[in-house]
């Protein structure tokens, strides 16, 4: 990709990221970025099409991190999974923050359409480390819950970074098996996924 290119759009998730979407302006992209207004009109036709561009980009490095990397037991995957998820918060906080703090307005569309390719591609990773290839509603309703807990928990760790990121990304996996035990309760089919989850979940240490 064209490296100006690339800077257009990084200066630009990183205005989303703090600012509603309607509320920035192509020159406020263009100064940021250290660049004319003509510039990012010629990578893009307005702002809408900046917007889109950057969000896909973001999207699409973020999907390509939750590949699986098959080896585990569901467990110790659905925990790699979500380091490498958090590696992206980390690393990418602006692609982050913007793709998810879009107004209401925004999640209609291709930018909705773009949010929603990342939570399916998540949903599809988990539903395959469970080995399940159609999902009960009372197990679908669990996992999109937990998804939403998860990107809940991103934006909060980027405001607030006051609990270590592995105690977070523990807390995650404890709250999966916790909400799989409650499905349980409703959808017996849920209980046989819980010998992959047990309630020791991974060693901690004596003191978590």
């Amino acid at each position: 990709m064209d490296r100006r290119r690339e800077e257009l759009m990084a200066a630009a998730l990183e205005l989303f990221s703090k600012r509603d979407a309607e509320d920035v302006s192509i020159d406020d992209v263009a100064t940021a970025a250290g660049a004319s207004r003509a510039l990012v009109y010629h990578y893009f036709g307005g702002k809408q099409e900046l917007y889109v561009a950057a969000l896909r980009s973001a999207a699409l490095e973020l999907e390509d991190r939750l590949r699986p990397v098959q080896g585990g037991t569901a467990i110790e995957e659905l925990a790699a999974g979500l380091t490498r998820y958090f590696d992206f918060v980390e690393d990418h906080a602006a692609g982050f923050a913007a793709l998810l703090r879009g107004g209401p307005a925004n999640r209609a569309g291709e930018v909705g359409e773009i949010v929603e390719g990342v939570r399916k591609r998540l949903f599809k990773m988990i539903t395959n480390q469970l080995g399940v290839s159609e999902p009960t509603p009372a197990l679908r309703t669990t996992l999109r819950s937990w998804i939403a807990s998860v990107e809940t928990a991103g934006l909060d760790w980027l405001e607030n970074r006051d609990i270590e990121r592995p105690t977070l990304e523990r807390l995650l996996v404890d709250q999966m098996v916790a909400l799989l035990e409650v499905a349980t309760r409703h959808d017996g089919e849920v209980g046989a996924l819980l010998p992959d989850f047990p309630s020791g979940r991974p060693e901690q240490g004596s003191g978590e």
